[in-house]
């Protein structure tokens, strides 16, 4: 409970501040759902022609964070803890609002929500090898050899996020 009154909190906050919505799943409208869905499908499996299991388990213990601009979602991410550690992926903006700073926008959001929620703790992701540089701007590491996941190279990433 402590951490659903943090991220209440938080939500408050950063929606009236930027207007991001950051919810559980719970949380979520139908056509917040559908919209969110709408725009991972669209990019993860139709635009870059991969056959996966799009929606899984994490989506029900995620905090999905996401924009819109009109009625459309354009910038969506997720943040779950997995393995013991806290994690992001599905990182995406519509492909008409790459290029404009949104992605890094979203990523500074993440970031900030982690460290509001799950203060001080390590974060691993595996990020597709092509956006790898991006993400080392946001002092992410990479570790080992890339990999395939669902049938796309990727790269296992670190950052620590703990104060000294």
């Amino acid at each position: 409970m402590q951490h659903l009154t943090k991220l209440t909190i938080f939500y408050l906050k950063t929606m009236v501040i930027n207007m991001w919505n950051v919810k559980r799943f719970s949380e979520l409208t139908i056509k917040e759902l559908f919209d969110l869905m709408y725009l991972r499908v669209e990019t993860f499996v139709v635009e870059q022609e991969r056959v996966y299991q799009e929606v899984d388990d994490n989506d029900l213990d995620a905090i999905h964070v996401f924009k819109y601009d009109g009625d459309k979602i354009v910038a969506y991410a997720r943040i779950f803890k997995e393995n013991g550690h806290i994690t992001f992926g599905r990182v995406v903006a519509d492909k008409n609002h790459r290029g404009t700073g949104l992605g890094a926008e979203l990523i500074d959001e993440v970031l900030k929500i982690i460290e509001q929620i799950y203060p001080q703790q390590e974060i691993v992701i595996e990020a597709q090898t092509y956006v790898e540089s991006f993400y080392k701007k946001f002092g992410f590491q990479s570790i080992g050899n890339a990999f395939l996941f669902n049938h796309t190279p990727h790269i296992k990433m670190i950052k620590n996020n703990m104060k000294i």
